[in-house]
């Protein structure tokens, strides 16, 4: 008998999962439970709701909220009328906030009561947006304060269960998920179903997850990676998903025998800090057969795999382009990411996209086999879409070397982003955040290396003739307007930035200085900042 097709869009992924499933149980949140039947009444509720308030097939609707389960609810609901959504970091606020539901042309904000005062600040500049609607409350005084109509979750939630009847192709676009711009704002990376769903597969079979395991994710649900690689790829496994509000080092275990999780994905810096939690005599006497993530170092990664007995899997990937290379249960290389996918072409170029000889690092170009099995471009900036589809490609940015048998190994990033902690940062808009402050005449970010892998944000700050400036009262003016994971380490003033005749500034030669006797640290000399 032959196996029933997957639906390749998720509205309808999301109704054949309850039409078969029922009862099963499919998420978890703290002492909140779901199942799947549950998922597609909630789904439906919330796809009704959104046509009451007008939104309407290709219609764009900003999501910022943390981690619960109605985010997930909204975002099925949206799927379900061919809406798009826009998931917002939690983080942002100002300009950051801002650009995103703006340049994305957010009809609708959905947005968590504690956000409200961000929001506050930047609504008269948001023109094209109808209608707020609050998840946690709000007060008669900031409705009536508010310039763009308010109303309770509860109230816009209370709507019908029935199935809405919109056809929606797997070339339909289902979400924009903004990346950090590089020498701009940052991009909105168009996603349409059919992306979403064959990422969510093939990791699965990288995996080799199946319905009995219990997915667990702490990670934000505004990244690709908990919405993809955990929701999406639970549901595809018709298996379970349990969601955490977020990282402790301290109860992650706990959790994670509390639910019975069997996989859990990670980015960063979170393998090398459990690995520096205290052994404890019951660290074998866990469930998790798999960790999947990348950014983790080789060495660290064996000590955990042997201390906590499962197997790490790390890939490559984009949230434009989803995971092209991955390793497999029984297929590692220690330090390879993995190889190219089937279902997809990699190759390693130098500047001028000449192929490089095995073994040399060249930055890895991409292009899908399958159709939609990418983004579909960068939402309302076509010019960046053309310029990173050079000579039809898709470029990364980024740099890795392949070995003869082809597996791959990432080496650095090419382009001028930041990562630190899981989260990608925009030097541009650092820099630009920086540069508000009355006395900055100009400055540079840069990334320099972390202990704990990834990287670190230092800024090189000129000060205009005669102003002075402490690097605490920088730190201060930047943890005022930008997310908290943006705010620089390290800073160090310097009297000029070095530069090319065409005044560009040689971000390299700050990059190579890293931290120097004259370089603050703001760690080592107490200073918080507040998220």
């Amino acid at each position: 008998m032959e196996e029933a097709r997957t639906p390749e869009v998720l509205g309808e992924l999301i109704e054949e999962r309850a039409n078969r499933l029922g009862d099963k149980r499919f998420l978890r949140f703290k002492d909140q439970t779901f199942s799947y039947r549950d998922m597609d009444r909630f789904a439906n509720r919330c796809a009704n709701a959104f046509k009451d308030l007008g939104v309407t097939k290709g219609d764009t609707v900003s999501i910022m909220l943390a981690n619960c389960p109605e985010f997930i609810h909204l975002w099925f609901g949206l799927a379900k009328i061919g809406a798009v959504e826009v998931p917002v970091n939690t983080s942002y606020k100002g300009e950051f906030l801002r650009h995103i539901v703006d340049q994305s042309d957010s009809k609708i904000f959905v947005i968590g009561s504690e956000f409200l005062d961000r929001l506050k600040l930047i609504e008269q500049s948001l023109t094209k947006l109808q209608k707020v609607v609050v998840v946690g409350g709000f007060t008669k005084e900031q409705a009536a304060a508010s310039s763009v109509p308010m109303i309770s979750f509860e109230e816009f939630f209370n709507a019908s269960e029935n199935p809405v009847d919109i056809k929606i192709l797997p070339s339909d676009p289902l979400s924009i998920i903004y990346t950090s711009g590089t020498t701009g704002l940052s991009k909105g990376a168009l996603g349409p179903h059919r992306f979403w769903v064959v990422v969510a597969q093939k990791m699965l079979e990288c995996r080799e997850g199946g319905k009995d395991d219990i997915f667990f994710t702490f990670l934000p649900l505004y990244h690709f990676n908990a919405q993809c690689l955990t929701t999406m790829t639970a549901l595809i496994a018709e298996a379970e998903m349990v969601l955490s509000d977020k990282f402790s080092a301290s109860r992650f275990w706990d959790e994670i025998r509390k639910y019975k999780a069997t996989q859990f994905n990670y980015l960063g810096a979170v393998i090398p800090i459990l690995a520096k939690q205290s052994p404890k005599p019951d660290d074998l006497d866990n469930p998790v057969r798999v960790g999947f993530g990348a950014g983790c170092p080789q060495a660290v990664m064996d000590e955990v795999e042997k201390r906590f007995g499962f197997k790490c899997l790390e890939g490559f990937g984009m949230t434009e382009i989803g995971i092209p290379i991955h390793v497999r249960v029984n297929d590692r290389r220690p330090g390879s990411c993995g190889k190219v996918l089937d279902i997809y072409e990699i190759k390693l170029v130098d500047d001028e996209d000449n192929e490089v000889p095995v073994g040399e690092p060249g930055e890895i170009i991409f292009r899908p086999r399958e159709p939609f099995t990418m983004m579909l471009g960068y939402y309302n900036m076509p010019e960046k879409t053309l310029e990173t589809y050079r000579n039809l490609w898709f470029h990364t940015g980024d740099l890795a070397k392949k070995d003869k048998d082809g597996y791959f190994y990432f080496v650095d990033r090419k382009k001028d982003a930041l990562r630190r902690r899981g989260e990608n940062i925009s030097s541009f808009e650092v820099e630009r955040a920086i540069n508000t402050h009355p006395s900055v005449l100009e400055s540079a970010a840069v990334a320099v290396k972390s202990e704990l892998s990834e990287d670190e944000v230092k800024i090189c700050v000129v000060l205009k003739p005669g102003a002075t400036l402490t690097p605490e009262e920088l730190i201060k003016h930047a943890n005022d307007r930008m997310p908290y994971f943006a705010v620089p380490r390290y800073v160090e003033f310097m009297e000029s930035l070095p530069k090319t005749p065409t005044e560009r500034v040689q971000k390299y030669l700050l990059k190579q200085a890293g931290v120097t006797p004259n370089t603050w640290d703001r760690e080592k000399s107490g200073v918080e900042v507040t998220r």
